[in-house]
């Protein structure tokens, strides 16, 4: 190995470390994939996480900064090749082998900018939100799974698009009275937090539910080395979606809902059993 490949190995490294100490689900998702997709994965998932610790996390900063040095440092590693943040260098390599479309990362960045504002969301600017933050996450790891081919990449786009939508929703609706309380933000339109009711509650799960059902239809058309990494997060996601539809309004908003680790495992066997005999 020269050191340039030791030096991408190190930042591949530095990306999959993020991934597993933030989010064991991911986590394991990412490790069932084919193994050459996965580096690529965990550099997607350590350049979002990294751009949403800047807007939900370092308060006490100048978040608008911060955001701004790390958009400008993204242009300039993919368009260089080369960057000395080990998450953007994993980053760039991945957006330029699989030709990652620019548009969805400028998507992405604006709805980080979004979330610098305390505010509440209208129709129009939750779509948004949830293109930018959600969907185009998903058809940046479809660039992957595709592996350039493009007829496949379109046959597949709008299921990725509403698993990823899924997905937010899910964690909206999980974090719904920290979201708001600690940072005064209300996702869903037409919803006041303070009033948040069973009515309210039963609308948000019907649209996550039609959400689900098209990105599941995705999944089962996958190329075979994505597709079981991609159903063991949807059935964690759709795991922790049953518990939070047991709960009332009011626990959803006194505690955030979680699963266990031992149960992550349960999924993680039964997704394998079902991958093997293409059951999914």
């Amino acid at each position: 190995m020269n050191h340039k490949s030791l030096f991408d190995q190190v930042c591949f490294d530095t990306s999959r470390l993020t991934a597993r100490a933030y989010s064991t689900s991911f986590s394991f998702g990412i490790r069932c994939l084919e193994k050459k997709l996965r580096f690529p994965i965990y550099s997607i998932y350590g350049f979002v996480r990294f751009a949403d610790e800047i807007v939900d996390t370092f308060h006490e900063h100048d978040k608008q900064t911060l955001l701004q040095e790390f958009r400008r440092e993204t242009w300039n590693a993919i368009d260089r090749r080369i960057s000395l943040n080990p998450i953007l260098q994993a980053f760039q390599i991945t957006v330029n082998q699989y030709a990652i479309d620019r548009e969805l990362i400028k998507q992405f960045l604006e709805s980080m900018e979004m979330d610098l504002e305390e505010k509440k969301y209208d129709e129009k600017g939750f779509e948004k939100y949830i293109l930018g933050s959600a969907e185009v996450v998903g058809l940046m790891c479809l660039h992957v799974f595709c592996n350039g081919d493009g007829s496949e990449y379109q046959r597949l786009e709008h299921a990725a698009m509403k698993l990823g939508s899924a997905f937010q929703k899910i964690n909206f609706l999980r974090d719904l009275h920290a979201d708001y309380a600690g940072m005064g933000r209300a996702y869903f339109p037409g919803i006041e937090v303070d009033k948040f009711d069973d009515l309210n509650k039963k609308k948000i799960e019907e649209s996550i539910a039609v959400d689900f059902q098209s990105g599941y239809k995705g999944i089962r058309e996958l190329p075979r080395g994505a597709r079981l990494g991609v159903y063991v997060a949807y059935l964690y996601y759709k795991a922790l979606f049953r518990k939070i539809k047991r709960l009332r309004s009011e626990e959803v908003l006194k505690s955030r809902v979680r699963i266990r680790n031992r149960y992550k495992v349960v999924i993680l066997g039964y997704s394998i059993l079902k991958h093997q005999f293409n059951l999914i």
